[in-house]
């Protein structure tokens, strides 16, 4: 996968891909990413990107031309490499709130293009122009759209095949199921007097996984009550105990009452719950 950042400070976010998981990723060339200037593509002496907003009002608004001439050198090298056209996302407070779903979706486009805008925001024309959509990751003000780009492509590129040494790396933790993940431990087993919970070193890997299982519902119905709801919605977990698999060794029938045959042998009653104490 290709991913294009078109921005002010391509330096700023280079650095930032170059590093950690996705740098080593890059260099054994399972993914790739550029930074661009959106300065390079301005047709004054001055280099300005920006200007008045019409209308009035505070702040400054980003050229369209710029960011236009930009996105279509990237179009260019995009098709240059022989891949499809890119899919273009405006890092915008107006847009669709970001998600993993959103994450997932994304990974699956073989280039991506994010345009950060900055300062009081972006000519609406060049969004209207190329914008095959727009995010928000968050309902809080940035001072340009570099930081919501690297969260967009962080999360996107580290689905790519290659990218994690493991798969099981994302399908476990947290959203991935649409619940949070389960509370994590290292050595020591006792740290400043709290210690690891036992199950988890009982060796009982089915014991674990249920424990772990618990607590990611539990954490999730009690920090996230709208996760929880739409987990819920979408036919998750119903608040019934896992079933129990069957015994290995069969277990041996009742004798039915005389005159009945286990056939003709009424089902057993349910048992009413029982009844909660009565206080004054």
């Amino acid at each position: 996968m290709r991913v294009d950042i078109a921005t002010l400070f391509p330096e700023m976010c280079q650095r930032v891909l170059d590093e950690s998981i996705l740098g080593r990723a890059a260099r054994r060339g399972c993914i790739e990413t550029h930074c661009h200037q959106i300065r390079d593509y301005t047709l004054n002496r001055q280099k300005q990107t920006d200007d008045y907003p019409y209308g009035g009002g505070c702040g400054m608004v980003m050229y369209a031309q710029p960011i236009a001439d930009c996105i279509r050198a990237i179009q260019r090298q995009v098709a240059e490499q022989g891949r499809p056209a890119p899919h273009i996302v405006f890092m915008t407070a107006g847009g669709q709130r970001y998600s993993e779903a959103h994450a997932r979706r994304l990974a699956a486009y073989d280039s991506l293009l994010l345009v950060c805008g900055h300062y009081e925001g972006i000519d609406e024309r060049v969004i209207e122009a190329f914008a095959d959509e727009e995010i928000s990751i968050g309902d809080y003000i940035l001072t340009g759209g570099e930081l919501a780009s690297l969260v967009v492509a962080d999360s996107v590129l580290r689905l790519q095949p290659g990218v994690l040494a493991e798969q099981k790396g994302y399908e476990e933790e947290s959203y991935w199921n649409g619940l949070l993940e389960y509370p994590q431990y290292t050595r020591p087993e006792v740290w400043e007097g709290r210690a690891v919970p036992p199950i988890l070193l009982s060796g009982n890997h089915k014991a674990v996984d249920d424990w772990r299982g618990e607590q990611s519902r539990a954490r999730t119905r009690a920090r996230r009550p709208d996760l929880w709801e739409a987990y819920l919605a979408a036919g998750g977990w119903d608040g019934t105990p896992p079933p129990k698999k069957p015994s290995r060794h069969r277990k041996k029938k009742a004798a039915a009452p005389a005159g009945e045959t286990p056939e003709t042998a009424p089902a057993a009653l349910p048992q009413p719950p029982a009844e909660e104490p009565k206080t004054d």
